[in-house]
């Protein structure tokens, strides 16, 4: 059910996570952002869960949107692309929807432990047709993207793999992208959660959601568009590059960026603009049936 929620201009806000702590730099916010907090029950997961949208501009003046399905990484939650990110000035001239939902620490993925714990289902089954049943959105994947930091840009990464009819762009900095492989005994930190989600190497589990194995197999449609970024000092990097050869031999769609930074928010903000600005060349190109960049305002 959804709980209706006024407009609100959202305040900065201090949440940090672990591992993921934002820059003292993190910009004001825009004036009169069009943000509202949802709230609805996912079938998959048997319980209520959060999102947080981001309109455009336009959005009460008619017409369908594409939506961005923005995922947030480990230890943070639906609020932090907002509030960690100038996102709302950076998407300000998009016509574009985007979504932050949370996620918990789930790894996007159906626990093979937990069988209650269905995150993958949750965002591509009961996320997906709540936006397109509540709101004016291109219904298909010309449409719609889907991209993350970290533990979510592993996620889109593996949605892009699985699920190629309905996503047009997948996009990940500083992604987590052996999350399924090894990265319990890379990251011991990480390993209690892993194993609970994947459970021990070799399981069925780990297959089934490992982008090295996922990006082996057939497939009869065309896959998204991949967009990765990763720092030079980032724990994550070497994955991302044996990712981005892995997308090199298959001569698959992709683009793929080394700059500065670390696994922090002030590498992810720096990077957000340069991921939307791939995306919406990527939308541009599929044909929707609008711009993604709303025309200039005359004064």
């Amino acid at each position: 059910m959804k709980v209706p929620i006024c407009w609100l201009v959202v305040a900065l806000l201090s949440l940090s996570a672990a591992g993921q702590k934002p820059s003292n730099g993190t910009a004001a916010r825009v004036e009169h952002a069009r943000v509202q907090d949802v709230v609805f029950r996912s079938a998959s997961l048997g319980r209520v869960m959060h999102y947080r949208l981001l309109f455009p501009a336009r959005y009460a003046a008619g017409g369908n949107f594409p939506v961005l399905y923005l995922l947030h990484g480990l230890y943070g939650d639906y609020k932090n692309w907002d509030t960690l990110t100038r996102l709302e000035r950076y998407a300000k001239s998009l016509r574009l929807i985007v979504v932050m939902p949370d996620a918990d620490n789930s790894w996007y993925t159906n626990s093979a432990t937990a069988p209650a714990d269905r995150f993958e289902d949750y965002i591509v089954k009961d996320l997906v047709a709540e936006i397109d049943g509540k709101l004016r959105t291109i219904r298909d994947r010309r449409g719609r993207a889907i991209a993350g930091l970290s533990m979510g840009g592993y996620a889109a990464i593996k949605f892009g793999l699985k699920y190629p009819r309905m996503f047009a762009f997948a996009g990940s900095l500083s992604g987590a992208l052996n999350a399924a492989q090894n990265l319990d005994t890379l990251r011991p930190e990480f390993s209690a959660k892993l194993l609970q989600v994947f459970a021990n190497p070799g399981s069925a589990t780990r297959t089934q959601n490992d982008v090295f194995t996922l990006i082996t197999l057939p497939h009869n449609v065309p896959y998204p568009y991949f967009y990765l970024a990763c720092g030079t000092a980032d724990f994550f990097l070497q994955t991302n590059r044996d990712f981005a050869g892995q997308l090199s031999s298959r001569k698959l769609p992709y683009e793929y960026h080394e700059t500065p930074g670390e696994h922090s928010w002030e590498y992810w903000d720096r990077e957000l603009p340069a991921l939307l600005g791939s995306m919406e060349r990527t939308l541009g190109e599929q044909g929707g049936n609008s711009p993604l960049h709303a025309p200039a305002t005359k004064p």
